[in-house]
């Protein structure tokens, strides 16, 4: 039972990493200005399909591949913030928010109308299968690449936003967009560099869904992005760091929710993940580190 449970236990870290890194994109748009972001979820199919297609290729080291799924993440989400939401800048919320939903569903659609609906088998290289025991846990090499990549990116961002020039007219500018705008700080700059950095995290979670899952669709990016949201609101939106507890929670508890309660449970694993949200809000209305925020312009 203790050997079922660690299993378990690193089963919530593999799947609360790729949520973490997804949620980090969200919270970091929507901490700029304001936008919660719903076609931030097909970045994570858009990541998923490029790993495929250099994969397939057989000429590209991985570790090439990774670095080549960050920049083609990032210029996904940089074309998405100059051509669908700059142009909306100074609008209400509520314009952002059926802007992002139209974005997602021609981003959707157009995968289908590209790629056809049929999913994919993602293949890995083989060195990266290759299962090894730690006791009575057994692990892949894919499995520990993705802890170990996601939390060296989130180490990097946090080090970014905290200690560099770029990080404080980030903050500078979440703080306040108009302050931000008087100092002399380039905020289209800084939008869009935050739209960069969080797609290109995204566009890695796809990479670690397709590898740890086996299977892609152009559907992909929907469930993950929505379970990757609620751990953004969990740990407070607009917290990078709160992001990164949110999406650790929410996989542990989805994995140790199916894990240890009977089968027939296992299919409301997804109405689980809400009332857990449902809680969390109840008790804290800002998450878990999050803080009251002004609305943004």
């Amino acid at each position: 039972m203790v050997g079922y449970i660690a299993q378990q236990l690193v089963n919530g870290l593999i799947l609360g990493s790729m949520y973490a890194l997804v949620a980090i994109g969200f919270t970091m748009i929507y901490g700029i200005i304001r936008l919660i972001n719903f076609a931030h979820g097909d970045i994570v199919m858009i990541g998923a399909f490029v790993t495929l297609g250099l994969v397939i290729s057989g000429q590209i080291p991985f570790p090439v591949i990774i670095i080549l799924v960050i920049l083609a993440g990032a210029l996904m989400g940089i074309i998405i913030e100059r051509a669908a939401f700059r142009p909306m800048r100074g609008a209400p919320q509520v314009t952002g928010f059926i802007t992002s939903l139209a974005v997602s569903i021609l981003l959707q659609n157009l995968g289908i109308l590209l790629l056809t609906a049929q999913p994919r088998n993602f293949f890995c290289p083989d060195y990266l299968q290759t299962v090894f025991n730690l006791g009575s846990v057994s692990l892949r090499t894919i499995d520990l690449a993705i802890v170990v990549i996601a939390v060296v990116l989130m180490v990097f961002l946090v080090l970014l936003v905290r200690f560099t020039r770029l990080g404080m007219a980030m903050r500078a500018t979440a703080e306040n967009l108009k302050v931000a705008l008087l100092m002399g700080i380039n905020i289209n700059r800084i939008i869009m560099l935050a739209f960069a950095i969080g797609s290109g995290l995204a566009g890695v979670a796809g990479m670690m869904w397709g590898a740890r899952y086996g299977q892609i669709d152009p559907l992909l990016g929907f469930v993950p992005g929505l379970k990757a949201f609620v751990a953004a609101v969990i740990g407070g939106v607009g917290s990078i760091p709160g992001a990164m507890l949110g999406g650790y929670l929410l996989g542990f508890a989805e994995v140790l929710f199916v894990g240890l309660l009977p089968p027939i449970y296992s299919s409301y694993r997804d109405a689980f993940v809400f009332i857990i949200l449902i809680l969390i809000l109840l008790v804290l209305p800002t998450g878990l580190l999050g803080r009251k925020m002004e609305e943004g312009v």
